[in-house]
């Protein structure tokens, strides 16, 4: 080839790396996406209409009703709004909304691009979506679009915010959201805000503490309750009232000097009065569901104006008939003596009726869920250990008194004896003496046992019946282990055949289009069998025969098939500490604490406790003529004054039978019956509005953590374990509880 055709030939092209090319296709496909989704975003912008406000705004509220779901139990909330126009919110009130809810509202466009990402993420990660983080999305969600989460709600939310955001003039978008917002306690909008806090309608009258205040439980009603006594609360209240405080510096509205001087302390609330909502018994029942509500998952928002329709598990009739018999059925002395009742639907969870006190309005301390020392109605559960245990209800224990226990005498009601008696006997007769034998000195880990077998039957986990693991006496049940709802509850997995069922108060949920939000059939796959079944029927057959023939003969008046067990816990009264004290506990039981008579049947278990004084802690003796306030006498005629019309009608069920092998006695305990035994007899009629002591009072004892050398040498314990059949998501039964000054109690009948 010549040297010039060699120059003419055009030089050899490197073709491209086959990475390149792909590298090259991907991003002409980014741009088109990018002008896609550009393009996308503008014709659904320019197609978004900014909707009429909500015209139910001011009447979608959530109703409850009985189980019947025809009778009324109340609302969720009626709305206390009153608008006020822009011009009347002075600045500072403003500011410090702003500061605490969307610091760049006056310039950004009606959406936070943060927010969207972070909604964005938590979609792909399937979980659940956030609300709007501007003020005026908030605004558009409330005015313009329903309280549901869903992906298509929330693009909606978007694009209308963004609209409005770019269409509306600012001040007129920051004054409906300041009318339209809540701020709890029913109050929306700040005018009723500050009526329902301070008692101050008038914005202008708004200190800037009062002000910041506000801004602070804007932001989760619920998470930021002034009312609620637990000290996490106060201190979230308290982090988030300086973050207000510290946005209004920052914008100006307030001084560094300024803010150093309100951030000493909150100021000082003066609430207006709960609405009638609330007024009578039936209060705690609606407090009950509402708490249940956010448990279930739904927002505070959802319930004070998402317009669900939610249908409880309370009974419009039995409730009615336990509102009867806890304020007819009591003693003549009457003054701070307090009733709690509860009952529970066998095989369902389902609280069917409640009482925790004459009026919700007055006090919000319920007496039905406040903890109490259950006393001798524990010991229940240290049979089912016993049981479980490979003991039978013919062993034979020790029934005299005294008795040493970890080097401690203790003793038997009125120091009797009884001399050695069979498990059932103990039971029957309620002998302290033959219950300290079997749990602490013939079980090994007793008490850790009888621990487990207590929440295995539901009582709920707490760090005073954890506690117990440890305690020599948990078997008398001297702590606050358990409300009148738990020991329901607890009894009726002993009624279900051994069959837990989780505690509830909610049946159904609807939203406003009437879909299905939630239902209890939905529980159900937490249904457990945490209590062998021979082991119940055998628990069943026992506490038969406290009726029968022990301590709850009365409750034979019911009629029909019933078991249950009394219980009485003793300790110093409040009034008396102090002077216990002194005498170095020369005072320990002398006063009768708590009162419990807790019974069922097939189809119902009902507790009813009895407590004295303003906290609960007073002597009820003076209540009572008995020689002290049993569980046999008052609790268990205001028990029947309910279950005997409640059952009225039903038809009569007997307790599946136990093994005969397991019922039938072939031991010849060498018992012999005290001769001061009580006098009271067996009878098929209720007991008389004074009847003779049932019971005797409740014996002493060893407090919690004994100091003497034990007596009885016992195998090395190694760290208790959580039962593993605990029930699942016990759930909070709502309301204040009491918490007893820790004193060694007393447990008895």
């Amino acid at each position: 080839m010549s040297e010039a055709r060699r120059k003419a030939s055009p030089p050899r092209r490197r073709k491209k790396h086959w990475a390149l090319r792909v590298l090259g296709w991907l991003a002409a496909l980014m741009f088109l996406g990018v002008i896609g989704a550009v393009a996308a975003f503008f014709i659904i912008y320019q197609t978004t209409k900014i909707p009429d406000p909500n015209k139910e705004f001011a009447t979608n509220t959530t109703t409850v009703t009985y189980s019947s779901d025809s009778q009324p139990l109340g609302r969720f909330f009626e709305q206390n709004r009153h608008s006020v126009p822009l011009t009347q919110i002075p600045k500072h009130v403003q500011d410090a909304v702003i500061a605490a809810e969307d610091r760049t509202f006056w310039t950004n466009p009606g959406i936070s691009p943060q927010g969207m990402v972070r909604a964005a993420w938590n979609i792909a990660r399937g979980q659940q979506l956030q609300g709007g983080s501007t003020i005026t999305q908030q605004y558009v969600k409330v005015m313009y679009l329903t309280q549901e989460r869903t992906v298509s709600r929330k693009l909606q939310e978007l694009f209308i915010a963004t609209k409005l955001g770019r269409t509306h003039d600012k001040s007129s978008t920051l004054e409906g959201y300041l009318n339209t917002i809540y701020f709890g306690k029913g109050a929306y909008g700040i005018s009723a805000a500050g009526d329902a806090y301070f008692k101050q309608p008038n914005p202008k009258l708004l200190t800037v503490q009062q002000a910041a205040l506000l801004a602070t439980v804007l932001n989760n009603p619920t998470l930021y309750d002034v009312e609620d006594p637990d000290p996490r609360t106060k201190k979230r209240i308290i982090e988030r009232y300086h973050y207000v405080l510290d946005g209004m510096q920052q914008m100006g509205t307030i001084s560094a000097t300024q803010e150093a001087k309100y951030a000493k302390s909150l100021p000082s609330l003066n609430m207006k009065e709960n609405k009638s909502r609330y007024a009578g018994p039936n209060g705690f029942l609606l407090d009950m569901a509402r708490k249940e509500l956010l448990q279930r998952g739904f927002t505070e928002d959802q319930i004070s104006g998402g317009g669900l329709k939610v249908t409880t598990t309370f009974s419009y009739s039995q409730q009615k008939t336990m509102i009867k018999a806890a304020l007819n059925k009591l003693p003549d002395k009457r003054d701070n003596l307090h009733v709690g009742m509860a009952t529970v639907e066998p095989g369902t969870g389902r609280l069917l009726a409640m009482y925790g006190g004459p009026d919700y309005l007055k006090s919000q301390l319920n007496w039905a869920t406040a903890k109490a020392r259950p006393g001798s109605g524990f010991k229940p559960f240290a049979l089912a250990a016993a049981l479980e245990d490979g003991k039978s209800l013919y062993d034979i224990f020790q029934g005299d008194s005294p008795i040493k226990v970890q080097g401690q005498k203790l003793g038997n009601e009125f120091n009797r004896d009884y001399g050695d008696v069979t498990l059932l006997k103990a039971t029957e007769q309620s002998i302290n003496t033959a219950f300290y034998d079997l749990v602490d000195n013939q079980m090994d880990d007793g008490p850790n046992k009888v621990v487990n077998a207590a929440e295995a039957a539901g009582i709920p986990q707490t760090k005073a019946l954890e506690d117990g693991r440890h305690n020599p006496s948990t078997v008398l049940g001297p702590d606050p282990y358990a409300s009148a709802v738990d020991m329901a509850e607890a009894y009726a997995t002993f009624a279900a055949d051994g069959m837990y069922a989780p505690l509830h108060v909610i049946s159904e949920v609807k939203g406003p289009d009437g879909k299905v939000l939630f239902t209890d059939k939905s529980l159900d796959k937490y249904k457990k069998q945490t209590i062998r079944q021979d082991v119940a029927r055998q628990v069943n057959f026992a506490l038969q025969d406290v009726v029968t023939d022990g301590t709850g003969t009365g409750a034979k008046a019911l009629g029909r098939p019933v078991a249950g067990k009394t219980g009485t816990a003793g300790g110093v009264a409040v009034e008396d500490r102090a002077k216990d004290k002194a005498c170095g506990g020369c005072m320990q039981g002398s006063a009768t604490l708590t009162s419990w008579w807790t019974g069922y049947t097939p189809q119902m278990s009902t507790s009813v406790v009895y407590r004295a004084g303003k906290t609960g802690e007073s002597n009820l003796d003076p209540y009572s003529s008995d020689k002290a306030f049993f569980g046999g006498n008052w609790p268990l005629q205001t028990w029947l004054a309910f279950m005997k019309p409640a059952l009225e009608g039903a038809p009569e069920e007997a307790f599946p039978e136990a093994n005969p092998d397991q019922v039938t006695d072939t031991t010849t305990p060498s018992y012999t019956p005290p001769t001061n035994t009580p006098t009271n007899t067996p009878s098929s009629t209720p007991p008389p509005s004074t009847p003779p002591p049932s019971t005797p009072p409740p014996s002493t004892p060893p407090p919690n953590t004994p100091t003497n050398t034990p007596t009885k040498t016992r195998p090395t314990k190694t760290k208790p374990t959580q039962p593993t059949n605990t029930p699942v998501i016990p759930l909070p039964t709502g309301g204040a509880t009491t918490k007893p000054t820790s004193t060694p109690g007393t447990g008895g009948q």
